[in-house]
């Protein structure tokens, strides 16, 4: 039975962003890899990116499986991989534009906040599954007071042109002030659900996804990859579910 784990030596390099699968192969035969030590000129090499040291150019490459990354969305930047305006992806260096990675859900345009970006797909169809209820954390600004009238509608469900919203949990900080923790993620959800109470949005950031809290240091437009604790809340119902 082969060896699943082993994949040629061309992808592990184009893996990483850095290069292209043609330059990859280039730097190859012009004996600029090694494989534990030794040079391999071959790009078509079957290597084990988990256990095999591959240098590049005398640097040890660092190899992630898959990649997460944390970023502080502006506004007036789609929460897309390709868009006729500015999108997350474009936000990042180039490295990490070649790697396949995509936002795991969507902010609207105008929301700022927390957004997951990997390339591990099945982990994102999981946390994008309503079924599984993954929590996310709103704070919302509004233009008129919020009632304690309006919270209890909220939180049981409303009308969203056709569509009662799933109960949510909703806790006023200030008159004009909430966050709001929705299950579920329809499109312009929030405003919708304030419009149903005769109210406005003024201001939106998302600041918790499935138990990963925004990074009060990331400035807007930055970045930073998932530490090993947050990737392994990102993932720990996802590979409970994977057991049973």
């Amino acid at each position: 039975m082969p060896d699943v784990k082993k994949i040629r030596l061309d992808k592990l390099l184009s893996s990483t962003g850095s290069f292209s699968r043609s330059e990859a192969g280039k730097l190859c035969r012009a004996s600029k890899v090694t494989v534990n030590g030794l040079t391999v000129k071959d790009p078509d090499t079957k290597v084990d990116p988990e256990r095999d040291e591959v240098s590049v150019l005398g640097k040890i490459l660092e190899y992630r499986r898959y990649t997460y990354i944390m970023m502080n969305k502006p506004d007036g930047v789609v929460s897309a991989t390709e868009d006729g305006d500015l999108t997350v992806i474009d936000l990042l260096p180039e490295e990490l534009r070649r790697i396949g990675l995509f936002p795991c859900g969507r902010l609207d345009k105008n929301t700022h906040g927390l957004v997951i970006l990997t390339n591990h797909g099945d982990l994102a169809h999981f946390l994008l599954s309503p079924k599984h209820h993954v929590e996310k954390l709103y704070y919302a600004e509004t233009k008129f007071p919020v009632s304690d009238a309006d919270i209890s509608l909220l939180e049981s469900g409303i009308d969203i042109g056709g569509y009662i919203s799933a109960p949510c949990k909703v806790v006023r900080a200030e008159e004009k002030k909430l966050y709001i923790t929705l299950t579920e993620g329809k499109y312009h959800q929030i405003k919708l659900m304030l419009g149903g109470v005769h109210n406005q949005v003024t201001y939106l950031k998302r600041v918790s996804f499935a138990g990963i809290e925004l990074d009060k240091e990331l400035s807007e437009s930055s970045w930073r990859y998932l530490t090993a604790k947050e990737v392994e809340i990102l993932t720990q119902s996802f590979n409970l579910l994977k057991i049973k």
